[in-house]
């Protein structure tokens, strides 16, 4: 039996059925997800989904310019209404999942290292949002930490239903309500034991891209934060393009906190996973890779 998350996981969705990376990667580790699509796409989705594991969900809206924010308020309170304490919303141009291991950036073949997260924030009381690093932010045959706290959480991100602070905004969205998150004293984790294969912005056909960053490229969307955020972010120039930075300095005194009833567990949990090597990775077909699996 394989093992897959206990709460609802999300997509988020618009203009890219014939790319649907997030989605095939679900649907290869035979884990069950919602995808939320604008009308006009539903037929096109919900062709090219895999219904074993895929469930589109339309959205009650269309081509607002607003950003995705909207669509993942609805998800949350798609999710409230499930009954779950939890969900997992996702940026639909992620090509695969990774166990950081040994130094090693392995893919995963289930939905393992998700459950292992969710086992992991809810020991504590104090963790609205938590996801996972980018896997080109670790390099190979370097050492990290198998966690940090109190920074921004990007497009795998577990997100507490009770959590206060709701998206807004048309950019930066993950940033700002981490942002607001850390600033109320709570706590933010990202993982790095487990990584996403997140394709670079603006790298994939689709999505939001035509509606405003091909038109207005990365200056507004900087400075929106900015001009949230002024305490603790400024524009910089980097890579020939408009950036936003953030100090997230001050909130390295925010602590994790347990739940009254958490009883520390010795040894470590494995949740299964056997590392195996059957696959060669799309990205480099002359070099053989591994695997986890359970």
């Amino acid at each position: 039996m394989r093992t897959n998350p206990t709460y609802p996981v999300y997509i988020v969705s618009k203009n890219r059925a014939d790319s649907r990376l997030t989605a095939k990667s679900f649907e290869r580790m035979q884990m069950p997800y919602y995808i939320a699509v604008e009308p006009q796409d539903y037929d096109d989705y919900y062709a090219a989904t895999d219904k074993k594991y895929g469930t589109v969900l339309v959205l009650p809206f269309s081509n607002h310019g607003d950003g995705p924010g909207r669509a993942r308020n609805w998800c949350w309170d798609h999710s409230i209404k499930l009954g779950a304490k939890r969900h997992w919303v996702l940026d639909d141009n992620i090509s695969d999942f990774y166990r950081l291991n040994n130094n090693l950036r392995i893919r995963v073949e289930s939905g393992v290292i998700f459950k292992a997260a969710e086992d992991f924030v809810d020991r504590f009381t104090n963790v609205p949002i938590s996801g996972f690093q980018y896997r080109f932010f670790i390099a190979p045959d370097s050492k990290y930490p198998p966690y940090v706290k109190n920074t921004r959480i990007y497009s795998t991100l577990l997100i507490e239903n009770t959590c206060p602070y709701r998206w807004r905004g048309r950019y930066n969205e993950d940033t700002d309500i981490c942002l607001r998150v850390l600033k109320a004293g709570m706590c933010t984790i990202q993982f790095n034991a487990f990584l996403q294969g997140k394709n670079a912005t603006q790298t994939v056909k689709g999505g939001n891209s035509a509606e405003f960053y091909d038109k207005e490229g990365t200056w507004k969307k900087s400075k929106m934060l900015v001009d949230l955020h002024p305490d603790v972010s400024r524009m910089v120039m980097r890579f020939n393009r408009w950036h936003h930075y953030v100090d997230y300095g001050p909130f390295k005194k925010n602590k994790l906190i347990y739940r009254d009833d958490y009883i520390k567990k010795e040894g470590t949990n494995e949740y299964g996973m056997k590392l195996v090597n059957d696959f060669y990775d799309s990205r480099f077909p002359t070099r053989p890779g591994r695997n986890y699996d359970v």
